[in-house]
């Protein structure tokens, strides 16, 4: 019964680690210019880890319209890129 247990914990820490390890992370950004008709967003941002690209100034597409009422030009934002069905896309934003 306790090796039993013990497994137990043993699965459950590494699928913990192994969620973590897939965490977005979120990247600091400056917004340039909001395009509410395209649906996309033009940020200054910092190195983006997870899609292994530079600090640039660069436009995204949005997951999700409602995001674009948290942008405003020239307002400092978190927020995670992805690639969606080939296109830079903000997928979260805060």
């Amino acid at each position: 019964m306790r090796t039993v247990l013990g497994l137990a914990v043993v699965a459950a820490l590494t699928l913990a680690s192994a969620a973590g390890a897939f965490a977005q992370e979120f990247t600091k950004g400056t917004v340039k210019k909001v395009d509410a008709k395209a649906k996309k967003v033009t940020l200054i941002h910092e190195e983006l880890k997870s899609l292994d690209m530079p600090a640039m100034t660069m436009v995204f597409s949005v997951a999700d319209e409602a995001m674009l009422s948290k942008m405003k030009e020239g307002a400092k934002v978190e927020f995670v890129a992805d690639r969606v069905n080939g296109k830079l896309t903000v997928t979260q934003v805060k």
